[in-house]
């Protein structure tokens, strides 16, 4: 038997100690598996973003042909609540359609990036501590800084990516006036406010042990910024320059063509990015900075049901998805009394709000709006109702199912949540609508006609719920195409009626068959037939679930 010693003043061992170049050891591989993990992920969140510019750019060519009608669109938006919802002031002294791109969509776009952006960096570090492998890989030649390192520059090829084909859609619609560097600038304003949200993402890993919490953190520095943004364009100019938002905002794209504001945006991210890879020093892996609160000794008696259990990891999205539908309803209604005043001389919104009916232009504004909320109720419901297929992938499901808990009171338990929690956001917009439409319109018995035109749509949205239940049931792989059910209804439903799009079209989208309250009357049978569609897609999901074999870890 032999034996091999190292040679003198070398360990055998790789540096894991977090310091030197040992500690990005590995960053390389990471990227690369990060980009292959994402190779879909990616793909889907940059061609989003980047269609849904063009259909915008083609709605405002469509509605604003004319200088006439353009010189309209500038007095509609001259106001503290249009302003707030789109952008500052300065851009309506030139308002041609590419400084409606950058008043009206830039900064959406950027909440929407900003998402993108943290879901990201949360993917490839919390959720990799939060699921052990993080440990595994470190064990293995992989330094302290690496998982972070390679999330963030996963990140940033992503919003670069987006920069890119940003900047060739904007080109190719052919808009007069619109140069390369000008579509360049817009494209790296969404990268640069992107990367900020990356850098603050690399802050909140390092806070809480858990995914969620990371993500939830993050996403309220993204409408905290947002809210800045919107108060500092109403009022104080100030407030909107605490919020990076603001600052890509300021480029005043298309307008003054500004590039120094995005200096800004990429020292703030580098700060946080830096700040992220200190704080990952101060702690353990898997841990976070912030200790876990005690619970109780023993559990409610609620989570010891299957419902109230659900309920509890339901908790943080839906009182999120809440306070924005809130937020999104007490804004849209604000505007209501200036509906008609803003709509007045674009002849195809016209067309749209008189295809809808209705005794006022505000009633027929508010009936088209609530296809929004509703899409974006669309949004939680289909999270929720595929949460168990997270819960089965992470092989928490089994455990759980080898007790007395059955597959149907288990997958049940998260159905009652999302059919629920859906309609409770219903409830919740459209009352923030209601309150802030009545306000506007000065008509007190407004707000309970919202509040039922909203909750119109909870059938629709149960057969939201119904589609996903039976994706996950029988074909769990093909879980994500539920997907397809909120983004087509926005497509056809919000977009379509402006853009005239054919009636059958509509018909394929169950919010398609809701009676259009306030304006339209009341009509039962559709959303009586759509509760029967809903109640057999879950019928049929469950049935799907208890035949199939459980994915296994």
């Amino acid at each position: 038997m032999t034996a091999v010693t190292a040679p003198a003043g070398r360990t055998s061992a790789p540096d894991r100690t977090g310091s030197g170049s040992g500690a990005f050891a590995g960053t390389g591989t990471l990227i690369r598996f990060g980009l292959r993990r994402d190779r879909v992920r990616i793909p889907v969140w940059i061609l989003a973003l980047s269609l849904g510019t063009l259909a915008t750019a083609g709605e405002f060519t469509t509605l604003y042909s004319t200088a006439k009608e353009r010189a309209t669109a500038v007095s509609s938006m001259d106001s503290p609540a249009a302003l707030a919802m789109t952008g500052p002031r300065h851009y309506l002294d030139d308002y041609n359609i590419g400084a409606m791109m950058g008043h009206q969509l830039l900064g959406f776009m950027a909440v929407l990036v900003g998402l993108m952006s943290v879901l990201i960096v949360t993917r490839h570090t919390r959720n990799e501590e939060e699921t052990g492998r993080a440990e595994l890989v470190r064990s293995t030649v992989v330094g302290h800084h690496a998982h972070l390192a390679s999330a963030l520059v996963v990140a940033t090829v992503a919003n670069l990516a987006l920069a890119a084909l940003l900047t060739l859609s904007v080109l190719s619609t052919g808009v007069e006036g619109i140069g390369t560097g000008e579509a360049l600038l817009y494209g790296l304003a969404h990268a640069a406010v992107g990367l900020v949200f990356a850098g603050v993402a690399a802050v909140t890993v390092q806070i809480t042990a858990h995914t969620r919490g990371a993500s939830g953190m993050a996403l309220a520095v993204i409408g905290v910024a947002y809210v800045l943004r919107a108060s500092g364009d109403v009022g104080n100019d100030a407030l909107s320059w605490l919020s990076p938002i603001g600052w890509a905002q300021r480029t005043y794209v298309f307008v003054d063509n500004r590039w120094w504001p995005l200096l800004l945006c990429l020292a703030l991210a580098a700060l946080t990015a830096a700040a992220g890879f200190v704080l990952s020093t101060r702690r353990d892996v898997g841990a976070g900075l912030r200790s876990a609160r005690l619970g109780r000794r023993t559990a409610s008696d609620a989570l010891t049901r299957p419902i109230g259990f659900a309920l509890r990891l339901h908790r943080a999205t839906l009182l999120g998805f809440a306070a924005g539908l809130f937020v999104m309803g007490v804004m849209y209604g604000s505007i209501l009394g200036e509906a008609a005043d803003m709509m007045k001389d674009i002849e195809q919104v016209q067309e749209a709000l008189a295809k809808i009916g209705g005794a006022s232009v505000a009633e027929s504004f508010a009936s088209m709006v609530m296809v929004v909320v509703a899409v974006v109720a669309a949004v939680y419901v289909v999270m929720a109702t595929l949460r168990p297929r997270a819960e089965e992938s992470a092989g928490r499901a089994e455990p759980l199912l080898a007790t007395g808990l059955s597959r149907d009171r288990w997958v049940g338990s998260h159905v009652a949540v999302a059919l629920a929690g859906g309609t409770a956001l219903l409830l919740v917009a459209g009352l923030g609508f209601g309150l802030a439409g009545a306000a506007s319109v000065g008509d007190g018995g407004l707000v309970l006609r919202l509040v039922g035109a909203a909750l119109a749509y909870a059938p629709g949205l149960w057969v939201t719920v119904g589609v996903a239940v039976a994706l996950f049931g029988w074909y769990p792989r093909a879980g994500a195409a539920a997907w397809i059910v909120p983004v087509y209804a926005f497509l056809v439903g919000y977009l379509g009626s402006i853009l005239q799009f054919p009636d059958w079209m509509n018909d394929l989208s169950p919010f398609g068959h809701v009676p259009k309250l306030p304006a339209a009357d009341m009509s039962w049978t559709p959303l009586l037939v759509l509760t029967a569609v809903a109640a057999g897609l879950i019928w049929l999901g469950l049935a799907g679930f208890r035949r199939r074999d459980l994915e296994t870890k």
